[in-house]
C-alpha cells in the first residue's frame, strides 16, 4: 500500500517511518509537516494509506481530513483521546494514541488490510448489474454495462450514460467500491472508466467509443496498462 506521513514532529516523523519500512506491505511515498503539503501531493499521486496527526499547523488534522473529496483511507495519531470519536465519524479506520508501540502500530495497518480485502472478494465475487444513483432526493437505477465513466467535480459525481449525465451525491471512492474489480478501472484521481467502452488508448489519454477522452494519470496508468493487457 502506498502511503503518507502527515506529522509536524520530527520525533514522530521518525518513528513512523521506521515502523512502515519494518511491514512490508508497505510503501513510504511522502512525509508531509502540514496538510497543505499534503493535499498538493495527494491531487497529484494514488496514495491508499495516510497516517494523520490531528495537531498540525495551519489547519488541524480533523479540518484537513474533512476538506479532502477523495480521502485515502486514514489512521489518525495524535496524543489527546478527545479527538477519537470525531474521528470515527468521519470513518477513519483506527485511531493511534501517542505514545504507540508496533504492535499497536500493525494491528492499524492489519485492519486497513483486511478493509482492503473485503472490498476486492466482494468486488470480484459480485458481479453487478445495475446500481441505484441517489441523484439530490432521487434515487435512480442505472445499467452498469451502460455506463461510460464516472468523474468526481468537488462535492459530488458525475456518471456517464449514454448521451446524458447524472449527478451523484456519493464521492467517488463509494464507487470505486461498488465497481472497481469487474471492468471498472480507476484511471485518474478523478475518473473511473467502464474498460468495455475503451476504443483506444493514445498516450496519457484513454479514449472511449463515444468520443470521451479521459485522461489516464501517472500514478494509475502502469497497474492499468498492466491489468488491461491480461485481460
Amino acid at each position: 500500500m502506498r502511503c503518507i506521513i502527515v506529522e509536524d514532529q520530527p520525533p514522530a516523523q521518525r518513528i513512523l517511518k521506521k515502523f512502515i519500512e519494518d511491514v512490508p506491505n508497505l510503501e513510504l511515498v511522502g512525509v508531509f509537516s502540514d496538510g497543505l503539503q499534503a493535499m498538493d501531493f495527494l491531487n497529484a499521486e494514488m496514495v491508499e494509506l495516510m497516517f494523520l496527526d490531528i495537531h498540525l499547523p495551519k489547519i488541524n488534522g480533523i479540518d484537513f481530513l474533512k476538506s479532502i473529496p477523495e480521502a485515502p483511507q486514514v489512521v489518525l495519531t495524535t496524543a489527546f483521546s478527545e479527538y477519537a470519536l470525531e474521528g470515527y465519524d468521519l470513518n477513519v479506520v483506527d485511531y493511534l494514541l501517542k505514545p504507540f508501540s508496533f504492535q499497536r502500530f500493525l494491528q492499524a495497518v492489519n485492519k486497513v488490510q483486511a478493509k482492503q480485502e473485503a472490498v476486492t472478494v466482494r468486488n470480484e465475487n459480485i458481479l453487478v448489474s445495475e446500481i441505484y444513483v441517489k441523484s439530490s432526493h432521487e434515487h435512480i437505477k442505472v445499467a452498469v454495462k451502460d455506463i461510460f465513466a464516472i468523474s468526481s467535480d468537488s462535492d459530488y459525481t458525475e456518471i456517464y450514460v449514454k448521451n446524458k449525465k447524472i449527478l451523484s451525491n456519493e464521492p467517488l471512492r463509494h464507487w470505486v467500491d461498488v465497481l472497481g474489480g469487474n471492468q471498472f478501472y480507476q484511471v485518474h484521481k478523478s475518473h473511473i472508466i467502464n474498460t468495455k467502452k475503451i476504443d483506444r488508448i493514445s498516450g496519457n489519454l484513454v479514449i472511449l467509443t463515444d468520443g470521451s477522452k479521459i485522461p489516464l494519470g501517472r500514478a494509475y496508468k502502469d497497474h492499468f496498462l498492466k491489468s488491461i493487457l491480461q485481460q
